[in-house]
Formats: C-alpha cells, sequence, structure tokens
C-alpha cells in the first residue's frame, strides 16, 4: 500500500460542494494555455536512471552513528567520472554532511533507507549560495545540486535533517536576542538545488530540517510528485522549515504532497530590498501548478513573500487545508518593489484559521538610504470554489504603499468567527455567489 495513502479521504471523497467544481482550465490566470508538460505526472524509475551506485558496495558502512560525508561523496564522484548514474541508499540509517551531485547523477532512496544529517555544522563547509533573497556565502544543504540538469530524487525512503539540535541553537539564540536574524544561528537546509532544469522529485520523505527544507534557485521545469515533508511545530517548534522555496523558477508542478512545518509551505521568494528588481540575481516566479496536496500545520498553505519581486500565473487547486494559519498569504515588504499578479486558488476545502491575509510584512525593514518608498502590488488575485471553515474570514489591511487591484471571489462558502468584510480596500473587487456563516455578501 503507497504510504500516501492517507490522502484519499480528502482528495477522493471531499464535499460535494468542492467535488462539483473540479475541472481544471486549461489556460493560466492571465490566459495563456497551459503547456502539456503540466499534465504529465510520470514518475522516473531506477532503472532508466543509469548503472545503479549501490553505497555499502563503495566502502561506505551501514551504521547510524558515523557521519559518512567523504565516502559517500566519493560514490557521487565515481558515477561521475563512469558516465552517472544513481547513487542507491540502502535500508539503514546513514550520516552525512553536505553532499554535492554532478551532472548525470541521481538520488534514489530505498524502502527503509534513511539519509541523515550531521548536526555539526562544521560538516557543512560555506561557500557561494543563496538565502532570504540575497546571493552571499552560506551552508549548503545535506543534498545539493548545482548545474545538475535532470536531477532526480526518487524511492520510498527518507532525507532526515536531524534538525533538533539547530532548531534548540535558534531559539536561545531568540531569547538572547529577540531581534535576531534567521542567519544569525548555523542552520543547514536539506535540499538546495540551483541553477538546474529539468529536475523531479517523488515519493520521498523530507523531515526535520535545520533551515528551509527545499530551495529551488534559478531552476526551470520542476516536478515535486507525492512527497510527504514535514517539521515539527510542538513540542519544540522547528524554526523556518519551509517545505517548499521557489526563488526565481518557472514552470513548476506540486502534486499530491504532503506539507506541514513550522513556516510556510510553499514561499515564492526571488529577491528583496529597495532595488531588489535591478539586482541581476534576483528574478521573478512564473507558471506554477499546485494541486492535489494537503496540508497540515503551516503558517499559510500558499505564500508570496517575503523575499520575493515578481510571481505570475500562480495556480493551487483541489488542495484540502487541514490546519494552515492562512491559506493564501500576500507579504507586503515595504522596502521591496513587488508585484504578484494572476494568482488563482481554486477547489480548496477545510479548514484554517483565516482565508486571505494581506499586510505589510515589516521584520527588518530597511531602505539602504533609498528616499522614496517602493510601491507594490497585488493584481488580478482569485479566489474560486472554496468551502472553509475558519477563525478569521477576511484579514486584508494593506499598508499606505501597496496597492491592491482586480480581486475577484466566485463560489465561496465559508464559516467564520469573525466575518468582517471590507470591499474598499481593493479596487474593482468582483464578488459572485459570496456566503459567509450563511449570509450572501456583495
Amino acid at each position: 500500500m503507497s504510504k500516501f495513502f492517507f490522502l484519499t479521504p480528502y482528495l477522493v471523497l471531499i464535499s460535494l460542494f468542492t467535488f462539483a467544481q473540479r475541472t481544471k482550465s486549461p489556460d493560466f490566470p492571465d490566459g495563456t494555455k497551459i503547456p502539456l508538460w503540466f499534465s504529465d505526472s510520470t514518475k522516473v524509475k531506477l532503472k532508466d536512471l543509469g548503472k545503479p551506485f549501490l553505497i555499502t558496495e563503495y566502502n561506505v558502512l551501514n551504521d547510524s552513528n558515523l557521519v559518512q560525508t567523504t565516502a559517500i561523496q566519493n560514490v557521487i564522484d565515481l558515477a561521475e567520472k563512469q558516465g552517472g548514474g544513481a547513487i542507491v541508499i540502502p535500508k539503514g540509517v546513514f550520516k552525512s554532511g553536505a553532499l554535492f551531485f554532478k551532472p548525470g547523477t541521481h538520488l534514489y532512496l530505498s524502502p527503509g533507507a534513511t539519509l541523515k544529517g550531521s548536526d555539526n555544522i562544521s560538516d557543512y563547509p560555506k561557500m557561494a549560495s543563496r538565502m532570504e533573497g540575497q546571493s552571499l556565502d552560506y551552508f549548503p544543504a545535506l543534498v545539493n545540486a548545482y548545474g545538475v540538469n535532470g536531477f532526480t530524487i526518487s524511492g520510498q525512503g527518507t532525507i532526515d535533517g536531524n534538525g533538533l539540535n539547530y532548531w534548540k541553537a535558534f531559539w536561545q539564540r531568540r531569547k538572547e536576542n529577540p531581534n535576531c536574524t534567521n542567519l544569525e544561528v548555523s542552520r543547514p537546509r536539506l535540499v538546495f538545488i540551483w541553477k538546474s532544469n529539468d529536475v523531479q522529485i517523488q515519493d520521498v520523505t523530507l523531515q526535520n530540517s535545520g533551515f528551509w527544507t527545499s530551495h529551488y534557485y534559478q531552476c526551470n521545469n520542476i516536478k515535486i510528485l507525492h512527497v510527504r515533508i514535514t517539521a515539527p511545530h510542538e513540542p519544540v517548534k522547528a524554526p523556518s522549515t519551509d517545505a517548499i522555496d521557489l526563488d526565481v523558477c518557472s514552470n513548476v508542478l506540486i502534486k499530491g504532497c504532503y506539507l506541514a512545518v513550522n513556516d510556510d509551505a510553499i514561499a515564492l521568494k526571488g529577491g528583496k530590498g529597495p532595488y531588489a528588481d535591478k539586482d541581476p540575481g534576483n528574478g521573478e516566479n512564473t507558471n506554477v501548478i499546485i494541486e492535489d496536496c494537503e496540508f497540515g500545520f503551516c503558517h499559510a498553505a500558499l505564500t508570496c513573500g517575503s523575499e520575493a519581486i515578481h510571481n505570475k500565473n500562480i495556480v493551487m487547486r483541489n488542495c484540502h487545508i487541514t490546519n494552515a494559519m492562512r491559506v493564501l498569504w500576500l507579504k507586503m515588504r515595504p522596502d521591496t518593489p513587488q508585484k504578484y499578479e494572476f494568482v488563482s486558488v481554486e477547489n480548496i476545502d477545510g479548514n484554517a484559521y483565516s482565508l486571505i491575509y494581506v499586510k505589510p510584512w515589516k521584520q527588518f525593514f530597511d531602505l539602504k538610504g533609498r528616499k522614496d518608498v517602493p510601491i507594490s502590488y497585488c493584481d488580478h488575485i482569485s479566489l474560486k470554489n472554496i468551502n472553509l471553515t475558519c477563525q478569521v474570514f477576511f484579514d486584508v489591511s494593506p499598508g499606505e504603499y501597496d496597492k491592491l487591484t482586480r480581486f475577484k471571489f466566485d463560489n465561496l462558502n465559508i464559516i467564520a468567527k469573525n466575518a468582517l468584510f471590507d470591499k474598499k480596500v481593493v479596487e474593482d473587487f468582483k464578488l459572485v455567489d459570496v456566503k459567509v456563516n450563511g449570509k450572501m455578501i456583495q
């Protein structure tokens, strides 16, 4: 039985309200055609990845206490020299620091296999990287692929960040200095993929990351299929463990995943700062489809920002919300020029604290000497076919330099403790068949 069988009650036996609306538009929100690429969720097979390199056949021991970074990296390097292939992690627990996959190589985790991260930051040597919308020297992830087109992570196993000690260190630092930044405490990510196209991650479990769980930067054509991503929010909170961070990426399909972390489930990033749109290392996220997913505890199911300058043609559809703080969060950073446009959230059911949250995000605000404040925009935002129980229906209060235009709510059935609604904060706001606590609003 598939380990993702637990999704079935939510994705098949959902409410009749949502089921009746489950039709997929052939177009992105801006009217352009969705390529057939998005309809193909074919899984990669181990036999198609080239020669298998079983790590225990190459001086890697099945010893869960031994950090074997060099030995595992040697297998990856050997595979590259021999023309590529799949690095196979067998059943057992194998501990490592930062690993770097090379062109032609892949990662395959057998059933019962765990690739576990070292909790010693010295096993992740600083190097050129990307974090929080900045290009800087930082710690690599446990699994890294830089310029590896066609890279895949597959199998039924687990990548475990072993993050507990990193989390404790962060909260201790935050206790000492409540204004400390996320980067002040040395923590590795779990997966970081940079300048790699045609990437596919499927079926694996990603858990307990020290920092962001999976981060994709300057990549095109990414498929994340039936992946389970978790990090705890109790008893020790796993800080800043975003499940999926898309950072200057285009053509992304996230399908059939379960996401439950102590931060945003899916965050669209791309740069920050008063001149972020002038930095060649920054950029937009375009053509992203999130479908048939379930969201457990998270700060938001879908977030634009806070380090983002342009997100366009973003679709989240046919998803179930179990325990998200917010369904859609548009973070408006007042020190950064931003534009979030043609964002559609449709065919959603479940429970959340709030449906939509749009407010200024002022954490670590810094205009860096710029005299004028950049204007930020949210345009063509659509919520359609949603059946939700929540505490707050409409948590929207834009700042002085935020412009909200052309919102449309269509066929919403909302039960909310706080049903307040201010249509005036959006220019050109259309409401079609919107019920809150059984009453139509307009």
